[in-house]
């Protein structure tokens, strides 16, 4: 029985992600920050991935249990939104914290163990917004444009030793992502950014209302670990959100940015 590690697993995609691999056989560990029950055939575990004492005890608890691990699924990340003026490095850091140091802790604590298995999978959920800088979402993107980099460059490490490593760029979907996303307190020039960030917060919000559940991540996550040769992106969600993949590959910037500033409402 193949082993994966799932981080973020306690809603959202990461659970989605956790039920499904549990119920196609795989041995699941997933993890949460704060304690969490079992569930579905999935072991959970405490991992804040803030944190290197705490990754590194929750995956040599895995060690410890089943002397393998075959797959990681970096999925635990949060948002923050607010304009890029008005953000305080502090929250800035704080969201590169998780969203970039976390995945690299993980990959940290977890390669030794692949590497010598001359085998595994790494896959890191990334998002559109790590393909185009979304407004204000400036730090979010950022967060995801170093998780791609470091994705492209781990991935030319890691293939002499038989390890695959993957993205999945999602456009919104059904989650607690929307629901745990922080806004940037205070807004100190209000009056600046009011009426585009209302408006933007608007669309933002009709898209997550129509947002898909995450079965299809969870679908496609298996197919990648299934894979001894997975591509090194992969898209999903609704298909005027992955849109933007060709656009901004084929069409000059300044169309693009035309188009997706209409799209956006700013």
């Amino acid at each position: 029985m193949k082993v994966v590690l799932v981080t973020g697993a306690s809603s959202g995609i990461g659970q989605a992600i956790a039920r499904h691999l549990a119920a196609k056989g795989w041995r699941v560990f997933g993890t949460s920050r704060r304690e969490s029950n079992d569930f579905d055939g999935v072991d959970m575990l405490p991992m804040d991935v803030d944190d290197d004492n705490s990754v590194n005890r929750a995956v040599a608890a895995i060690l410890e249990k089943t002397g393998r691990l075959d797959a990681v699924v970096n999925n635990a990340g949060w948002a923050l939104m607010g304009p890029i003026e008005d953000t305080p490095v502090a929250e800035a850091r704080a969201q590169m914290e998780t969203n970039f140091f976390g995945v690299l802790r993980v990959c940290r604590a977890a390669l030794p163990i692949m590497r010598e298995q001359r085998r595994g999978h790494i896959v890191n959920i990334s998002s559109l917004g790590g393909i185009f800088g979304m407004p204000f979402s400036g730090i979010y993107s950022a967060s995801k444009f170093a998780v791609e980099g470091l994705s492209e460059s781990l991935r030319l490490e890691m293939r002499r030793f038989g390890v695959q490593v993957t993205l999945i760029e999602p456009g919104d979907m059904r989650s607690q992502l929307p629901l745990r996303r922080r806004t940037v307190q205070p807004i100190r020039h209000a009056s600046a950014y009011e009426i585009f960030f209302d408006r933007f917060q608007a669309k933002q919000a009709q898209d997550e209302a129509k947002a898909p559940p995450p079965d299809a991540v969870a679908v496609l996550v298996e197919r990648i670990l299934l894979n001894p040769r997975p591509a090194m992106r992969y898209s999903a969600g609704m298909w005027d959100q992955r849109m933007v993949l060709p656009l901004k590959r084929w069409l000059p910037y300044a169309w693009f940015e035309r188009i997706l500033g209409a799209a956006l409402g700013v």
